[in-house]
């Protein structure tokens, strides 16, 4: 058996592959790589629940790959970050950052949000021809963190295209390039606020550092871990949703009309098309079960939360949009310690951007086909290369 992930046909079309997989079992071994190596594909919605709220599975990547040869060349900020830790560190990590993501906080940008999309919108003109994702989808989230962060304006292309190339499935020396590029950048950065005392995000971690919550390296890999998740993912969001409301053109007009039910709608179209499509690397540090299948230890476990938000054992019709549904429970932004720490910064740059978009550009339509539309060759994303779309 070859790895059903590495079909091509899999980036464009994934709900097919992970439905096949699902219903023949919801967790199952399958072959990742080279060298007869092997993981767990967790494709049903109840056993991914499970896992991701299970001590057992680690996010420790140092610890599974410690003592093994390897070619990669990450760098420390990219490879040892709280995403890739276990509590105690995690829950130290996660406490001085996650306060900053909680919903007063970022109540509090929602004006901020929407600045930015009115002046990255002040351009687009009805019945001419843009692409949606370059124009919109990508620049706004990664605009508004590198606000908070700090960077300055004229980074922040560079910033994302090393963000992006981070993502580049198949090809290690680029994401290992990346690597460094945005880690040095990072490193470089920090330095320069620790002297300057600079406002923003980076000076708190420093003043955290200071205090001793925070590890001089940490700060680094802080900062980058939210530099990269913080607009990846809503970059996705933004461009899926989009998609999946032309595709549909009864929910799109019921969102014209009625703009103030877009964010009721959120959960139901991170659902139908999640932003994430495996969930990041996890191993069984000791020999569990899910599903009724046994998972032995020290074997990586594959978490798949586009598969499980379309499994019908728990969403009717799962492959239908329904704005009415009550998608709450997804797992798009995962699940347990480790759910994601943006979620409610996405939810409201995605609500601005739909409601700027729908009510602004009654209009809009596909430019090209959807069968013609290019998504992103990585397995841990799902997203849109480009989406042109006419106004």
């Amino acid at each position: 058996m070859t790895d059903p992930l590495h079909d091509p046909l899999f980036f464009s079309d994934p709900y097919s592959t992970f439905a096949r997989l699902r219903d023949a079992s919801p967790v199952q071994k399958i072959p990742t790589g080279s060298k007869e190596r092997y993981s767990y594909l967790v494709t049903g919605y109840a056993e991914a629940r499970q896992a991701f709220a299970d001590p057992r599975l680690s996010k420790d990547t140092a610890r599974f790959f410690a003592g093994q040869h390897s070619r990669r060349n990450l760098h420390p900020a990219v490879s040892k970050n709280m995403l890739a830790s276990d509590p105690p560190q995690h829950t130290r990590q996660r406490g001085v950052v996650a306060k900053l993501f909680t919903t007063g906080p970022v109540a509090e940008m929602r004006p901020y949000i929407a600045k930015v999309i009115d002046g990255l919108l002040d351009g687009w003109k009805s019945g001419t021809q843009v692409d949606l994702v370059q124009s919109l989808a990508a620049p706004l989230p990664v605009t508004v963190i590198c606000q908070m962060l700090g960077v300055p304006e004229a980074d922040h292309a560079m910033v994302a295209q090393w963000s992006n190339d981070l993502f580049a499935a198949g090809k290690p020396d680029c994401i290992d390039a990346a690597s460094h590029a945005i880690g040095d950048y990072m490193t470089s950065l920090v330095e320069t606020v620790r002297v300057e005392h600079n406002g923003g995000l980076l000076h708190t971690f420093v003043q955290h550092g200071n205090e001793g919550l925070l590890e001089r390296d940490e700060v680094v890999s802080l900062a980058v871990l939210l530099l990269v998740a913080g607009h990846e993912t809503t970059t996705n969001f933004i461009g899926n949703a989009v998609l999946a409301l032309l595709q549909h053109p009864s929910s799109l007009t019921r969102l014209r009309q009625d703009p103030d039910l877009i964010a009721s709608s959120l959960d139901e179209l991170l659902r139908f098309d999640s932003p994430v499509g495996l969930a990041t690397f996890r191993f069984s540090t000791e020999a569990l079960q899910l599903g009724g299948v046994e998972i032995p230890s020290g074997v990586p476990v594959l978490i798949a939360p586009g598969a499980a938000n379309r499994d019908p054992a728990s969403f009717v019709e799962p492959q239908r949009l329904d704005l009415d549904r009550n998608a709450s429970n997804h797992l798009a932004f995962g699940h347990g310690i480790h759910r994601c720490l943006g979620a409610q910064l996405a939810r409201v740059e995605a609500e601005e951007a739909l409601r700027a978009v729908v009510t602004g550009f009654p209009g809009m339509r596909l430019a090209v086909p959807s069968e013609d539309l290019e998504w992103r060759q990585t397995r841990l994303m799902r997203g849109l290369k480009a989406l042109p779309v006419i106004l």
